[in-house]
């Protein structure tokens, strides 16, 4: 078992950056596969990024390809989303998750086994 817990969001205006932190606790970080996902206030929850087990494979929603980049330090146990050239709509609460896989380039894109509790991200102009 794991448990995750982010950190990291808070308000920022249109145009800058922040840095999203998905601390890992429980067992070792590396079997996992790693996602971030968003939800915005009365909106559903929707994919932003993903990252594979071996830390090497990416996949990224189509409205923050280019902006956003997932990374992961499995020393430190923590996964992150750096988030540039924010826009009003990434406003949302981001939630990291994780699945474990046998497999070290699989991506998770729609389910996973753990879930953190939510950092508030708000983009104000």
């Amino acid at each position: 078992q794991v448990q995750l817990v982010e950190s990291g969001g808070g308000l920022v205006q249109v145009g800058g950056s922040l840095r999203l932190s998905c601390v890992a606790s429980g067992r070792t970080f590396s079997p996992y596969a790693i996602t971030w996902f968003r939800q915005a206030p009365g909106k559903e929850r929707e994919f932003v990024a993903g990252l594979s087990r071996s830390g090497t494979s990416t996949q990224y929603a189509d409205s923050v390809k280019g902006r956003f980049t997932i990374s992961r330090d499995n020393a430190k146990n923590t996964a992150y989303l750096q988030m540039n050239s924010l826009k009003p709509e990434d406003t949302a609460v981001y939630f990291c998750a994780a699945r474990e896989t046998f497999l070290p380039g699989v991506i998770i894109t729609t389910t996973a086994d753990h879930w953190g509790q939510g950092t508030q991200v708000i983009v104000s102009s």
